[in-house]
């Protein structure tokens, strides 16, 4: 991508770290935001580019969430006229692709961590939630705001949610679109840690993400894969699968070097991820 309006993007130390850009709209996400997340999250991932995401914003919010112009804008998705039912179709459409654009954290190869200050409102929600972990500032707060402008939440905030954290929170988050504060996050573990300042908190995420990087990829990979799978799937499932990925993926000369490099105190050489194939 040439040209970025949502988001800064820099990558140090097998760290790709992306930044919400519009802190004068506390962040927002304008139709640009959608195209340019999977993009980019989609680069890193599939030319293997670095070994840990992280997701921080700038300004008082880390996202005011959805903006409005998404459906308004462009290709008419709202309009009035024509047959209900294929309009009702076609919205169906339009949702699932922006169901898309936070798939891709869920997605990628490698780990991604989200750092959020102030309000991660509405579709911050979703995001957050697809994300590997979560910290966030004293400052903080989440909320189901789709309730208070009389819609239901659907861009991942349900499934991924009620994976996170207990039942009947989301259930009074959802219904009455109150805040939820960030020692309370912490407490019913929607986020691993609070932070009193953002500059203390990306920096602890930051060198969270380095750590990561320096383990080897592929097992990082695989414990996100069966990590996700697990979630989705029965104990005997996730048994099976990663015996089966086992069988594919057990890497003993990464093992040994390891072993190695601890023997020797010294930091580990490990092989990239591999870039995906593109074309056939």
């Amino acid at each position: 991508m040439t040209e970025l309006t949502c988001f800064k993007l820099s990558i140090e130390n097998n760290v790709a770290h992306i930044q919400l850009s519009r802190p004068e709209a506390f962040n927002a996400m304008p139709r640009p935001f959608w195209n340019e997340l999977p993009v980019l999250v989609n680069d890193i991932s599939d030319n293997a580019k670095a070994r840990a995401i992280v997701i921080s914003s700038t300004g008082k919010h880390f996202t005011a969430g959805m903006d409005i112009s998404v459906f308004t804008d462009g290709d008419g998705v709202s309009a009035s006229g024509g047959d209900a039912y294929a309009r009702a179709e076609a919205f169906r459409q339009f949702v699932l692709k922006l169901q898309d654009s936070f798939n891709c954290l869920d997605n990628a190869r490698m780990p991604v961590i989200a750092a959020i200050q102030g309000g991660c409102i509405g579709a911050g929600v979703d995001m957050t939630s697809a994300c590997d972990i979560r910290y966030c500032t004293e400052d903080a707060f989440f909320q189901i705001a789709e309730i208070n402008i009389g819609m239901t939440a659907d861009v991942g905030t349900f499934p991924r949610l009620c994976k996170l954290i207990p039942e009947g929170w989301v259930r009074e988050l959802a219904y009455a679109g109150r805040r939820l504060p960030a020692q309370k996050a912490k407490e019913i573990g929607l986020v691993n840690d609070v932070f009193a300042t953002q500059e203390a908190m990306v920096s602890h995420v930051l060198e969270l993400a380095k750590e990561i990087a320096s383990k080897a990829p592929v097992a990082v990979a695989g414990s996100k894969r069966m990590i996700n799978h697990a979630r989705d799937h029965s104990i005997a499932d996730g048994l099976d699968y990663i015996a089966t990925w086992q069988a594919g993926m057990f890497s003993p000369p990464h093992m040994m070097e390891a072993f190695a490099a601890k023997a020797q105190k010294r930091t580990p050489v490990f092989p990239d991820l591999a870039p995906l194939r593109k074309e056939m």
